[in-house]
Formats: structure tokens, sequence, C-alpha cells
């Protein structure tokens, strides 16, 4: 009998609720602080930055479950539901008991995750009578998503794109212009935020954090525009909880449950998307389900940040939250897993970390790509950098199992695919590409700026 290798959900099945697990959980995040008066914040601080019902959503500790607007399920359908895999070649390459599944975002329009709450924002914003929006964008994938649902709900976009990033993957910058964004560098001469981080290092090749005090200080000096935001907050991944609750149904087909759930990390909309649902069954229903969030080793605010409250952007225009941080002035180094270059977590990760609900690996740079050649070689797909360190972790927990004799079910997270970042991938195979170590007190240094800001 042939094995069944990928497992697909009909379109009636496509989730029609989001799932937020603030509302299920026994230690709610702490507050996050409005950054002039440190008090906590209250829904309509956040309405001249973002639309009225994502500031909602941000703050909404009370429901479970949120509808998903009509509107953004009819675009989830171009794509969704997205395949489950069974990564059978890889299981045979690497000799384990474990049984490895993964679930394939890379196969939406824009090539990632991303596209799942970019469309949910921009409809949001359309629906308020927003004309123009801004966002900011590590290695693109982000950027990319939300040029594309611009153009799908008719809205104007202006993209920062981290400088290296900008140089890095020209491609990912074409994309955006091809669906009609504006790109700009960050940082840049166009802000007063970056013209001062300019001035100060006039090489600096920038950081998700500069990029978004470069968008919030246009959105607010910008007539009828906002500001939208592809990770960290909690309202982007609760868009993205599509994927899990997919993958929960998946799994049933599959006949199994995963032991172990994996995503990449940087500041958590994919790993929030693959696990929160099944987490809910650990919260709810007493199960044992481990969670791994893998970071890169040279930006590792899971397994070596501090919590403290911090700013999400270099400028300090954004609200304090309460997060695992590195320090907003944390200066990452030159990775080509841009996405994951960010020196915060969302909080409900965040307090889940704390509450030792999931745990954190780090990855080297270089085991990172040797992964995801190893994945390509044996699956067929070329995975994104950041998606390659959620393959290393789901490789390393194969490998423990085969030590153990042990099987078990690991679930990882696909969020995109790499084609568009193949000069990365030419610089691996080339041996041109090397890891970054990150002292104890370069850490230090940058977590005590934060005692003063409460």
């Amino acid at each position: 009998m042939e094995k069944t290798k990928k497992f697909l959900l009909p379109e009636n099945e496509l989730p029609t609720k989001w799932y937020n697990i603030v509302a299920d959980l026994k230690n709610k995040p702490m507050p996050m602080l409005h950054p002039g008066t440190k008090q906590p914040l209250k829904e309509e601080d956040l309405y001249p930055l973002f639309a009225k019902d994502l500031a909602h959503q941000e703050l909404n500790q009370t429901d479970p479950w949120i509808d998903i607007p009509e509107e953004v399920r009819e675009q989830y359908k171009i794509y969704r539901p997205t395949p489950l895999v069974r990564a059978y070649s890889l299981e045979k390459a690497l000799d384990t008991p474990a049984h490895i599944y993964f679930k394939n975002e890379s196969v939406s329009p824009v090539g990632s995750h991303k596209l799942n709450s970019a469309l949910a924002q921009a409809y949001y914003c359309k629906k308020e009578g927003t004309t123009n929006i801004t966002t900011e964008t590590g290695a693109g994938q982000w950027g990319t998503a939300l040029s594309f649902a611009a153009k799908v709900f008719g809205l104007e976009l202006a993209v920062y794109m981290v400088k290296i990033s900008y140089e890095q993957k020209p491609y990912r910058r074409s994309l955006m212009q091809t669906w009609g964004a504006q790109v700009i560098p960050s940082p840049s001469m166009s802000t007063k935020a970056g013209r001062q981080i300019l001035t100060d290092h006039p090489n600096y090749q920038g950081s998700l954090g500069t990029a978004i005090s470069e968008a919030i200080e246009l959105a607010m000096s910008t007539p009828n525009c906002k500001y939208t935001l592809g990770s960290v907050l909690n309202h982007v991944s609760l868009h993205q909880t599509v994927i899990g609750l997919e993958a929960e149904k998946q799994m049933e087909m599959a006949g199994e449950y995963p032991d172990v759930v994996i995503g990449c990390f940087g500041g958590g909309s994919n790993f929030s998307g693959i696990s929160f649902p099944f987490m809910r069954r650990n919260i709810k229903e007493g199960k044992k389900t481990r969670f791994i969030a893998a970071e890169p080793s040279s930006c590792p605010k899971l397994t070596r940040g501090k919590f403290e409250y911090d700013f999400g952007d270099e400028a300090g225009y954004t609200p304090l939250l309460p997060m695992f941080t590195l320090g907003h002035s944390f200066a990452p180094a030159h990775i080509h897993a841009g996405g994951l270059r960010y020196h915060g977590a969302g909080t409900i990760v965040s307090q889940l970390m704390k509450d030792n609900l999931m745990e954190a690996v780090d990855i080297e740079q270089l085991d990172s790509f040797k992964a995801g050649v190893l994945f390509a070689q044996t699956e067929g797909i070329v995975p994104a950098p950041e998606s390659a360190h959620a393959i290393a972790a789901a490789i390393n927990e194969a490998l423990k199992c085969k030590e153990e004799g042990k099987g078990k079910t690991i679930l990882f997270n696909l969020s995109g695919h790499g084609l568009v970042d193949m000069t990365a991938y030419d610089q691996y195979l080339a041996g041109d590409l090397v890891n970054y170590s990150l002292s104890d007190e370069d850490i230090i240094r940058n977590v005590s700026q934060l005692e003063h800001l409460v």
C-alpha cells in the first residue's frame, strides 16, 4: 500500500475563526505601557497608529475565538488550506524512528506565511477608510506579503526595508515594487529617526528596530495613514493561528498527534501560528506536547536575553513591551535570515517562556544552511534561511530519537521558500558564510540600559 505523504483539507475546512490564546492563559502577559505616561496602554492609545479593529484584537484577553471576516477568508482561499506533508525522504536520510511532518506555508502567492496577517491588516485598514499604510521589513517576506495585500484592498504602501537586506535581497525588493509598493532602504534620510541614526552611525546597515521607527514616524506624519506590523504583536500572532488550526485537522487525518512542535523565531509570528492551537490542548486538556522556538545564535533573545520592559523600535516610538529582549539598540549581525534579526520577543511568547510552557534553542548560521540544503535534497523544497532554523531544530530532535531508540512525532512550520534567497545559498555553497558569536558582555551592555525605562 502506498504511503500517504501529503494531507490536504478541502476549501470548506478553512477556519472561520482565529484563536486568541491569551483568553485561555492562567497568567496573562503583563500590560504594555504608554511610552509617554508609562501607564498601562488603553485601546484608544493605539488608534492613531493602528486600525481600531486591530487595536481591539491587540488588547483582547477575554475572547478565545475571533471571527475571520468573510472578505479575508475569500482571499485566504487563493492558497489555503495549505498542505501538511510527511517528510519521508528526510526521515530516511536521517535514519530516524521519528515521524517528521511540516506545514507548507511556502505555497502562498508571496512564498511565505506572512500573507495570513497581511490580508487581515490591509482589510481592517481599508474598512476604516485608510488610504495609505506603512511598514518595515527585514528579509522582505513581510514587505512582499503586505505589498500584495495592499494591492488587493486598494491601499498605497511604503516599506522601510533593513538596508543590509535591501542590498542582499534585490529580488524581494523587486517583488514589492512589482505589487506597487514604495521601498526605502532603512535607515534613510526621509525621517527624523533615520537621519539621527545616520548622523551617529553613517555606515549603519540597519535593523528591524530602526525600520519600525521610520515606518511609525511616516505613518504618524501622513494624513489618513496607518502603521502595520508583520510580527511581535498579539494581533499578528492571532491571524497566524490559521496555520495551526488547519494542522490540527490534518494531523488527525494522518492519524497522529505531535510530540514536538517547532517554528523558527524572529518576533514570533510563524511560531505562534503553528504552536498556539496545539498549546491550547496542553492548557485545556493536559496534553504534553513540547514547543520549541528556533532562533539564530547571533540574535538569541529567548535563550540569552533578559525579560524587561523595552521598546519595540530603536527610536522609542512604540509602547513599552514586557518581553525577552537584547535591548532595542542591539545591532544584530548581518546573517541571511533577515527575518529573525529582531531584538525582542512578543509579549505572549515571553510570558509562555516565563511560565515554562515552551522552550527555545539557538542555531548557528552554518548549521541552518546545512539543514536547509539537506531538506532541499530530500524533500525538493529550497527553504527560506529563516525556515531552515526550524528544520535544523527538527533534525536535532529526530537525531535524539535515533540515539534514544524512541519514535516521536515532530511537526515544524515551513514558513517560506528560499527561491529569492539563492544568493545566500550561493555564498554557503562557496564556503563564504560564517557563524557569528555574541559575547555575554555585549548582551549585558545592551540590556543594562533598559533599567531606567520604567
